[in-house]
């Protein structure tokens, strides 16, 4: 069953309401008005925003559930994107609201909880106030969260002078005293790529594993200097990073640390579908988890789509903003799909129904009753049946 703009509205039994060029279906479950989309998008940031606006643009009705936690909220500037060099992340996001919105997208605020499969095969998705809505096709785009080394001082700077992509932050410590905070097998592999931005390095291996003689000659040829023994704390002074504090009282001036958190995926919402996030390793270290998906972004459960640092921990704003783009191509794709799959379905069931009614006429004599010669007349004359045509028309 299909509204008057040829929408579905076959699992409800409400009415259709404009929104911009597309439709949204609202149906009544005790006393609570149920809104339902093409696509729900879990998360507001660079990957579902972009998500949106291409979807809205296909002229799909779009809920975007914008939790306001992006991972770079402590980053003063976003680099490396293509004309929006430098510009403040909270700019970046609001400018991408207003472009969705003004396909005719819905942006608003809330945390999506969890989300169930529908009778009809859609989703009914539970945000965090209770309030419910329901989608043909659910996109998580909910990010990671940064799990930080539990040293004094790292939280307090993250962001600013505690660091860990250095094509995010490079260039702004550039020439500057960096240090690196060891706690895993990507330790060595960090300090030499900072290296490219400051002949100023020194290693810290703090819980890192014990250096190959392979890794030590390669940071001693770059002129990295190594200090072994646990770290106890950051040093800062008048709001800045001055040093690495060890444990044994020893202090290394330094003016920037990277460091390297485990990247965690926010799936929570996914678990009742029967999703969860699966470690990612490196050399047998856990460096994060991500929701497994293909290459699309779909996942093992029909009509979920992931994309963004939740399926790809290297994902950058950029990067984050063109894989909205193409699992929102994917997924319209696939509605595409169904839509053609259910408009033939319902052609086969009219024809069906046409056939059972004509034979039921021929069967029964009815097909020449005065009825149907009164009924063919009017659809072939119409007006002109008495002689007279409408000067109107």
């Amino acid at each position: 069953m299909f509204c008057r703009l040829g929408k579905r509205v076959s699992r409800f039994s409400g009415a259709c309401l404009m929104l911009g060029p597309e439709v949204v279906t609202v149906t009544v479950l005790k006393d609570r008005q149920v809104a339902s989309y093409d696509v729900v998008v879990a998360g507001g940031g660079p990957t579902g925003l972009s998500a949106a606006l291409t979807l809205s643009r296909a002229r799909r009705s779009v809920l975007v559930v914008d939790a306001g936690r992006p991972r770079n909220a402590a980053a003063g500037h976003v680099h490396n994107y293509l004309g929006r060099e430098g510009a403040p992340p909270g700019e970046l996001l609001a400018l991408g609201r207003a472009e969705v919105q003004s396909y005719g997208g819905r942006v608003v605020g809330g945390t999506v909880v969890s989300a169930e499969r529908t009778a009809e095969g859609g989703f009914r998705v539970e945000l965090a106030d209770g309030s419910r809505v329901d989608a043909w096709r659910l996109l998580v785009t909910t990010g990671l969260v940064d799990e930080l080394p539990d040293v004094p001082g790292v939280a307090q700077r993250w962001g600013r002078d505690v660091l860990h992509c250095p094509y995010c932050h490079g260039w702004e410590v550039r020439d500057q005293a960096i240090g690196v905070l060891g706690t895993g097998p990507l330790s060595v592999h960090q300090a030499l790529t900072f290296r490219q931005w400051s002949v100023d390095v020194t290693l810290f291996l703090h819980i890192a594993p014990e250096l190959t003689a392979d890794q030590a000659e390669q940071l001693s040829a770059r002129g990295i200097e190594v200090v072994t023994g646990p770290v106890q704390a950051l040093e800062v002074n008048q709001d800045r990073l001055t040093g690495v504090r060890l444990r044994d009282g020893r202090v290394f001036a330094r003016q920037a640390v990277v460091v390297g958190p485990r990247a965690l995926a926010r799936a929570g919402l996914l678990t009742g579908l029967g999703l969860q996030a699966a470690e990612q390793e490196i050399d047998g270290h856990v460096v994060g988890s991500v929701v497994p998906a293909d290459a699309a972004g779909a996942t093992a459960v029909p009509g979920v789509w992931v994309a963004g640092n939740v399926a790809d921990l290297r994902a950058q704003v950029l990067s984050s903003a063109a894989a909205g783009l193409g699992v929102a191509a994917a997924i319209n794709a696939d509605l595409i799909a169904q839509d053609t799959l259910l408009a033939v379905a319902a052609q086969r069931a009219r024809r069906a129904a046409t056939g059972a009614a004509a034979a039921t006429a021929v069967t029964t004599g009815a097909v020449f009753s005065a009825r149907s010669e009164q009924d063919l007349c009017d659809r072939v004359l119409g007006e002109r049946r008495h002689g007279l045509q409408s000067e109107l028309r």
